[in-house]
């Protein structure tokens, strides 16, 4: 196809340029979907930036050592701010007033978020128990330092002074025992509180005293 154009006022025929066609730029799908997963992880994170937010209480933590047994004061605990910490269930901060004074059922150590099922109102001295003081030698004490709420087995020990069977057959008799507390004197003998059961009270206080008596670990607070 040709037009006439002109020059210098004389007609001359010349060709007409075809139109440029722009090509529309193709969408890889694959860029597409990244763009559309983007967008929901960013509103995702958003959301659960918000929610945390939301979630964000009050709690109380431990803030020094509390041995088993040993009752909860304003010193062994601290207000702190968490997020999303209610599926933990910790006590929160406002109610300190209704765990002091209570036990801990187990150590409770420091950093870390108090829980009811830490707590107890069950003194260690049960029902059909009491307790007596028992003082051992270093050598004697079955682990370096004994705590609340330790499990322990005392068994009888042979008597020396007697002689041939009667010796053997002096010793093996087994208590159960829950450790209360412990001290150390000045001399560097342990003295371990327990509590036993009423009835075996007399034997281990007799076995006691003539120094035949062996403190066995059995399970640790």
């Amino acid at each position: 196809m040709s037009v006439v154009a002109s020059r210098n006022g004389t007609p001359v025929e010349a060709p007409v340029a075809p139109p440029k066609v722009v090509r529309q730029r193709r969408i890889r799908p694959g860029l597409l979907g990244l763009a559309i997963l983007l967008i929901a992880v960013g509103g995702l994170g958003a959301a659960f930036a918000v929610t945390s937010v939301r979630s964000t209480g009050s709690y109380l933590a431990v803030a020094r050592p509390v041995e088993v047994g040993q009752q909860l004061t304003a010193e062994d605990l601290v207000p702190v701010r968490v997020s999303g910490g209610r599926e933990l269930r910790p006590v929160p901060a406002d109610r300190v007033k209704d765990v002091l004074g209570l036990r801990a059922a187990v150590r409770l150590t420091p950093g870390t978020l108090l829980t009811p099922a830490q707590l107890t109102d069950a003194p260690l001295l049960g029902p059909g128990q009491q307790q007596i003081a028992l003082g051992l030698e270093p050598d004697q004490v079955p682990a370096r330092k004994l705590h609340p709420g330790d499990k322990v087995l005392l068994v009888s020990t042979p008597d020396t002074s007697a002689n041939g069977s009667e010796a053997a057959r002096g010793g093996g008799t087994r208590f159960e025992g829950t450790v209360i507390d412990t001290a150390t004197p000045q001399n560097d003998d342990t003295v371990v509180y327990l509590a036993l059961s009423v009835r075996d009270v007399p034997a281990v206080v007799a076995l006691a005293a003539d120094d035949r008596i062996a403190l066995v670990l059995t399970e640790a607070a």
